[in-house]
């Protein structure tokens, strides 16, 4: 890593070379190790990690190393196509501006044409401009909804529709198909990191100028993308209305400089904006995580409704990738999982396929660790369901290669509040489910329904489904490995019993097995990379738990579908009490969880 170092003459960046400086003068060797022994890993999400000096953080030099050998890829793979240029946004966090420039260079000094949003960006513009420009590749410069410190670099690309996408530094990349990129592409373009960490010329540049340079993309984007969303929600309902009156609120995030405005230039006025939360502010001083999914990210917006005597309110993640949403029922405010929402966008979207043509072929598609209800609503319809594995990368591919055999996809979903509308971008988008759900709530109204009350007629028609779905916080991969290797140790038969059930099916998707199939295989694609297992359980149960691969969690999914809510609730209460008592307590003591834990419906599983 020579011509890299800390005391190198490439690495000008006075700040972070302080605080190297710092801990060697202080003599902080364990500190210094961790900062330097490992560089940040490229993967399929691109980069994403605390910002601060070092190979394993995100910081100038990291981005640039990155993004050189996103460049050098692109050019040695891709070389026919690297006139279609590639579109490069941020957020509003720290640094994500510097670091969007930074990451414009490298592709400046391929003579790779960048497509440059200037101004912070809502992540959905970044898929949503790949395909609507014809780019090759796209970066875009965010942590998501990670706490302040934190920032990455995502990368996704547009070739034909059959070939992959990739993510790029951060948080997320793009390739020419509109979609995140996927293996083995994030590991030829980690090798290519690796070969081109030695910064080039000119890429610590703050202005990058020249013919390859086009800093006004994201103003004539920007009314193309609110169009696209406007004109396909709209197409979703016969008889356009406007919603009920709703607060906003977009978390500090990029959310609040576009939804406020599509809605007050379409007409829909009542509705008030959470006056803390409105503006991008990277320290998200009211948040201590600026995540729709933590208990208390809504707090505000709670208030602001009961102030004013609203009844609804919506969300975006400080990306805008994201939605969420809540509605006031009997007095108390009830919190759509992204599971509930999953099963109202579909249904709102089925019931707009009824002026398609019958011969077309309709497919949707969530996630291995989303809702089962999902499957169940598309075949009482006819409509083709396929599973994917975890993240949009794999549904967005998964996607494109269903629309080449024929099939029209209108809807791709995952529990953690991300939601896919392949007419306007193939990765979620937190805008276009905002005005989905805005449309869906004004057309419930007219047939007497609340968003509530038809999610619950969706469970009197197919079940109730009660969902846990929550994490243990890991000190250390390494304590997280030891967790999987004990569990696959015990070796696991569908014979077996995890505490009081019985264990029907088991899939391993790191090993590649499966219990349930004649050859014990899967039919999602195994992934090393990754550790992720699944139980079907008696009592109509299903348990996920797998390894987090952008924070220091163990994640955990169960879900139980019961006749009666009350029948649901034990299920699930029961199986995270087994998982705890014979994995977690045995196994890996250092994890630690919380002991009060809210299932979908609001009741609280108390843990001793």
């Amino acid at each position: 890593m020579a011509g890299v170092g800390p005391g190198s003459q490439t690495f000008p960046d006075s700040t972070t070379r302080s605080e190297i400086e710092q801990l060697r003068d202080s003599r902080q060797a364990a500190e210094l190790e961790k900062r330097l022994r490992k560089r940040i890993q490229f993967g399929t999400a691109g980069l994403r990690g605390r910002m601060a000096a070092g190979f394993s953080c995100m910081n100038s030099l990291t981005v640039i190393q990155a993004s050189q050998g996103l460049a050098k890829y692109l050019r040695e793979n891709h070389g026919d196509l690297v006139h279609r240029g590639v579109i490069i946004g941020h957020d509003a966090r720290h640094n994500s501006a510097r670091f969007a420039v930074l990451a414009a260079n490298a592709f400046i000094a391929q003579e790779i044409p960048v497509w440059f949003y200037s101004g912070p960006a809502v992540t959905p513009a970044v898929p949503f401009g790949v395909t609507d420009m014809r780019a090759l590749a796209g970066v875009m410069v965010t942590a998501s909804h990670n706490p302040a410190q934190d920032n990455g670099e995502a990368t996704k690309c547009l070739v034909p529709p059959s070939s992959v996408s990739f993510p790029i530094l951060t948080s997320s990349s793009y390739f020419k198909n509109g979609c995140q990129i996927n293996s083995p592409m994030d590991r030829e373009i980690s090798e290519s990191i690796e070969r081109n960490l030695e910064p080039w010329p000119n890429a610590w540049t703050d202005s990058p100028t020249g013919q390859y340079f086009n800093p006004k993309t994201y103003e004539e984007l920007l009314p193309r993308y609110t169009t696209r969303v406007w004109h396909y929600s709209k197409s979703t309902v016969q008889n356009w209305r406007y919603p009920k009156p709703f607060v906003y609120t977009p978390l500090h995030g990029v959310g609040g400089l576009v939804l406020p405005a599509l809605c007050r230039s379409l007409g829909i006025t009542d509705f008030t904006t959470v006056k803390e939360q409105i503006e991008p502010d990277p320290d998200f001083p009211t948040l201590p995580f600026p995540n729709p999914e933590e208990n208390g990210a809504l707090d505000l917006a709670v208030e602001t409704a009961d102030r004013e005597g609203k009844t609804l309110i919506i969300a975006n993640d400080p990306d805008a990738d994201r939605f969420a949403a809540a509605e006031k029922v009997d007095g108390k405010w009830f919190f759509f999982t992204g599971n509930h929402m999953g099963a109202l966008l579909a249904s709102h979207l089925f019931d707009s396929l009824e002026n398609i043509d019958t011969d077309t072929r309709v497919a949707v598609l969530n996630s291995a660790v989303s809702s089962t209800m999902l499957e169940k609503m598309a075949k009482a319809r006819g409509i083709y369901f396929e599973e994917s594995l975890t993240g949009f990368k794999w549904m967005g591919n998964t996607s494109r290669k269903l629309e080449e055999s024929g099939y029209y996809v209108t809807f791709a979903f995952e529990e953690a509040l991300g939601y896919m509308f392949p007419e306007v971008c193939y990765d979620k988008d937190g805008i276009t489910a905002a005005m989905i759900f805005l449309s869906a709530q004004a057309r419930w109204a007219t047939q007497g329904l609340t968003p509530y009350s038809k999610l619950q007629k969706l469970f009197a028609e197919f079940g109730h489904h009660e969902t846990l779905n929550n994490y243990f916080r890991s000190p250390n991969p390494e304590t997280s490995m030891v967790l999987f290797d004990a569990i696959r140790a015990g070796q696991f038969k569908s014979e077996q019993k995890l505490g009081s059930f019985k264990i029907l099916r088991w899939r391993d998707m790191t090993e590649g097995y499966d219990s349930g199939t004649e050859d014990k295989t899967p039919r999602l694609p195994a992934d090393k990379s990754s550790q992720m297992l699944t139980l079907w359980l008696d009592r109509d149960v299903r348990f996920t738990i797998r390894a987090s691969g952008t924070e220091a969690k163990v994640k955990y999914y169960i879900e139980s579908c019961g006749s009666s809510r009350e029948q649901a609730i034990d299920a699930v209460c029961d199986t995270l009490r087994a998982v705890i008592k014979e994995w977690i307590q045995p196994y890996a003591p250092l994890l630690t969880y919380s002991k009060q834990l809210p299932t979908s419906s609001g009741h609280i599983l108390q843990l001793d």
